[in-house]
């Protein structure tokens, strides 16, 4: 099938925590079969910091982020038979969603792919008029990457015909063990960057812990931090590229994942930064969220932390041998369990689902 996929960006990660499931995802949907065209706009120097070329799985369209461009990429939507408008895109998302779904043709299907749906779905539950509530209707499906239960039974309550989470995963070609790099060497590093919802947890989890083990070296990657105030123990190394995310993960003794308040309340969403750590062997500390040991066993394939002190007390006990010992079984249970070609599988049966069901309305029509 023919996809036209209109998302943030595919190209570059910077201020675009989606890029990597959107690049795993995608490349093995492609496997698949299908042909796709990934719109994103000129926005955010997202194309000024691309960290790779044009992919070999999609046609990368980047149109002029004001309303004539985005008119411009909205009217190509006629051409796919899957039409996806992604959550979070960065310019005028409202005007895209209408758009896009207008365009599209009667027998193509349309989805909702949201990649954050607490956050999408506390914008929309009390605005009857929002974008996104008025196109449920015509949408045969939302798409999320993460939330479980929860979300799909909120989106079913406010509308939507179908809800399916497709998770984050593992792309192996894209993060695997690599070497140590001298410039990520730490006791703890944590890699996110500065979010309204995200940076008091960043301080009780992270920053707080470190004030507390003066004597331990700790690094935080990510844009938008070079203006806060660190303990003397914490660098501040601004964005971290893809291209240096393997080095990064297994470097230090632990890597720690931090989930922004809404995505921890609700569970059943493991950020990507989850399945890249496991994926390069690292050691991870994650926050506390309902649904972990989906993925992860905790003490055994990850450490979880209920708040800083606990993150404390693992970085002031863990050894480097334990450390490689819960790193080796996290990396074996995602490649086995949890990698993008899984997915793909999984999103590929349901486009084909829905395709089978569009084609027989149209003949019974």
């Amino acid at each position: 099938m023919k996809i036209a996929f209109y998302g943030s960006s595919l190209v570059s990660s910077y201020w675009n925590g989606a890029a990597t499931y959107y690049r795993g995802l995608l490349s093995a949907l492609a496997g698949h079969g299908h042909e796709i065209v990934f719109y994103e706009p000129d926005a955010f120097d997202r194309q000024a910091n691309r960290d790779i070329p044009d992919p070999d799985y999609a046609r990368v369209v980047v149109y002029e982020a004001s309303p004539e461009g985005l008119a411009r990429a909205a009217a190509q939507a006629g051409e796919a038979d899957v039409v996806v408008k992604t959550s979070g895109v960065g310019y005028a998302d409202d005007a895209l969603i209408e758009a896009v779904m207008a365009a599209a043709r009667p027998g193509a299907i349309r989805l909702f792919w949201d990649v954050d749906a607490p956050a999408t779905l506390a914008e929309i539950a009390d605005a009857p008029d929002h974008a996104i509530r008025r196109a449920l209707p015509s949408i045969d499906a939302v798409m999320t990457y993460g939330g479980g239960d929860p979300v799909v039974s909120r989106y079913r309550a406010l509308g939507a015909r179908a809800c399916h989470p497709i998770y984050n995963a593992l792309d192996p070609a894209t993060h695997h063990p690599v070497d140590p790099d001298p410039r990520f060497a730490c006791d703890l590093a944590f890699l996110g960057n500065r979010m309204p919802d995200r940076e008091a947890r960043v301080w009780d989890f992270f920053l707080k812990p470190a004030a507390g083990l003066p004597d331990k070296r700790f690094l935080l990657g990510g844009s938008g931090w070079n203006q806060a105030e660190m303990p003397a123990n914490v660098a501040a190394i601004g964005h971290v590229g893809t291209r240096d995310h393997n080095a990064f993960n297994v470097t230090p003794t632990a890597v720690l994942n931090i989930n922004r308040e809404s995505m921890a309340s609700i569970g059943f969403s493991p950020p990507t930064r989850v399945f890249e750590a496991a994926g390069a062997g690292a050691c991870l500390i994650t926050d506390a969220w309902e649904g972990v040991e989906l993925f992860l066993a905790p003490g055994e394939e990850v450490l979880v932390a209920r708040d800083g002190a606990d993150v404390a007390e693992i970085v002031a006990t863990l050894t480097r041998a334990r450390a490689e010992e819960i790193g080796a079984r996290a990396l074996a249970r995602v490649r086995a369990d949890h990698t993008y070609a899984r997915r793909a599988l999984e999103a590929d049966a349901i486009l084909r689902r829905l395709a089978a069901e569009k084609a027989a309305k149209g003949q019974a029509a």
